[in-house]
């Protein structure tokens, strides 16, 4: 990589309101970073924009990776299904559009989220892990074997849409009683008798013993519970990251969480999976995109 001031490569992460960039080293230390709003006309300017403005520092990148909502397309080089969000990204090739001198690697946010974390954040080194958004609705994305596991179209990961209640109603994608309605932040008003519009005003009054927000509470933590030993039985991850702004309850969340799934994890010789708080926040993705850059590119990331 000689020839470059400072070797590194650009992680950028699209997000409903914000586009955020890292240009880190091949040890993933961060050099810089760059945020700029996304909710207008012009989000897709506004990344191409953060995507060069590091060059003057540190030269040109020597790999950029994209981590956006939606599902990949097969060839990593775009967004091909995303309705309703970010006009005009899907289909939007990267590697053109950013007239990057290597080929741009595209992921799922979610899956971006967890390589980050893998590299850098909760779950360091870990091979197989599970990482859970819990925010206004619920996603996800797993690692087996130290692969992403995308699936046949690349919906694989998309944890909010199991089911934990087969008599529920169908949910956004028509699964009955999925999990992302049982704790999703979008669904607290029906869950709470319109008394909670937000699951940090919950949280607080939690925290302050009212008997009313425990039971919410409580519930809420049973069937998440209920979704992850499932989950453990499917996909067998050494570790769990809890994500997004639900995971915000630090150990209000963790402590009864974990004595829950006391109660229900299938644990052959002992073995308990290791739950966990994300770590790398809002820059998860872009962290993830960075690292799916080197190994897209370098043959010692």
């Amino acid at each position: 990589m000689s020839g470059y001031l400072q070797p590194h490569v650009i992680g950028i992460d699209l997000g409903g309101t914000r586009v955020k960039a890292l240009a880190v080293t091949a040890e993933g230390v961060e050099l810089a970073r760059a945020i700029a709003p996304s909710d207008g006309a012009d989000w897709s300017e506004q990344a191409r924009t953060l995507a060069r403005s590091f060059a003057p520092r540190f030269g040109p990148p020597f790999a950029i990776g994209v981590a956006a909502p939606g599902l990949a397309a097969a060839d990593g080089r775009s967004i091909a299904i995303m309705p309703g969000r970010l006009h005009g990204l899907e289909g939007l090739d990267w590697t053109r559009f950013l007239d990057a001198q290597r080929e741009v690697p595209v992921l799922n946010d979610a899956q971006s989220a967890l390589l980050g974390e893998v590299w850098h954040g909760a779950a360091q080194g870990a091979r197989n892990a599970l990482l859970v958004t819990l925010g206004t609705g619920v996603g996800g994305a797993i690692l087996c074997d130290g692969r992403l596991l995308r699936g046949h179209i690349g919906r694989a990961g998309h944890i909010g849409h199991i089911t934990v209640n087969a008599s529920g109603g169908p949910g956004l994608v028509n699964t009955p009683g999925s999990l992302e309605d049982a704790v999703g932040n979008h669904s607290l008003p029906a869950r709470s008798g319109g008394r909670y519009s937000d699951t940090a005003a919950l949280v607080a009054d939690v925290a302050r013993g009212d008997a009313r927000a425990v039971a919410i509470w409580q519930t809420m933590i049973r069937d998440l519970s209920a979704g992850l030993v499932s989950l453990i039985n499917v996909v067998d991850p050494a570790v769990i990251i809890l994500g997004g702004g639900i995971a915000g309850a630090g150990e209000l969340l963790l402590q009864p969480l974990r004595e829950a799934m006391d109660g229900c994890e299938w644990r052959p010789d002992g073995h308990r999976v290791d739950v966990v708080l994300a770590r790398l926040g809002d820059l998860a993705g872009a962290y993830g995109a960075a690292r799916q850059a080197w190994l897209a590119h370098s043959p010692s990331p």
